[in-house]
């Protein structure tokens, strides 16, 4: 099983970013993964936002969780984003999106993909850890936190 640890590198974290729009998010997120995977940005912002056409990425609370997959990835790939002040994402409940987490897969990715996927969003649905994550102030901060509540907790 994929861990936060394995697809998140403290690298693709960026705690403090200015955006003013959904797309330029994107395309922020986009240079990040190409300068950090060795990825066309352009090809990476592309297959970003024709996934966001098909339905929003924005899952609420403040937070999205943009995916693609694209060619020239050997494995499955995260980037996070702090924006320091919210941006409309046209997300399911209206909130403006300010905790951005990219899920990037390879081209041909099976149901890891989406298992991954699903993991992500579940650990961001925890009202606490955004609340840590927005005080956070560095990427060895943001990728604790993250690695630490995706842990299994000890019974």
């Amino acid at each position: 099983m994929i861990t936060i640890e394995d697809l998140l590198d403290r690298r693709a974290i960026t705690p403090k970013l200015s955006a003013h729009t959904k797309r330029q998010a994107l395309s922020l997120l986009a240079e990040t993964a190409a300068r950090r995977f060795n990825l066309d940005a352009g090809e990476v912002l592309d297959a970003l936002l024709a996934r966001e056409q098909t339905s929003s990425t924005g899952v609420g609370s403040g937070v999205a969780v943009p995916h693609a997959r694209l060619a020239g990835l050997d494995r499955m790939r995260g980037v996070f984003l702090r924006l320091e002040t919210p941006v409309d994402f046209d997300s399911v409940d209206g909130a403006p999106v300010d905790l951005i987490f990219a899920l990037l897969a390879p081209a041909d990715a099976g149901s890891e993909h989406l298992r991954a996927l699903a993991r992500v969003a579940r650990l961001l649905r925890q009202k606490e850890l955004r609340q840590q994550l927005r005080q956070a102030r560095t990427p060895d901060a943001i990728h604790a936190l993250l690695a630490q509540e995706a842990r299994p907790s000890a019974a």
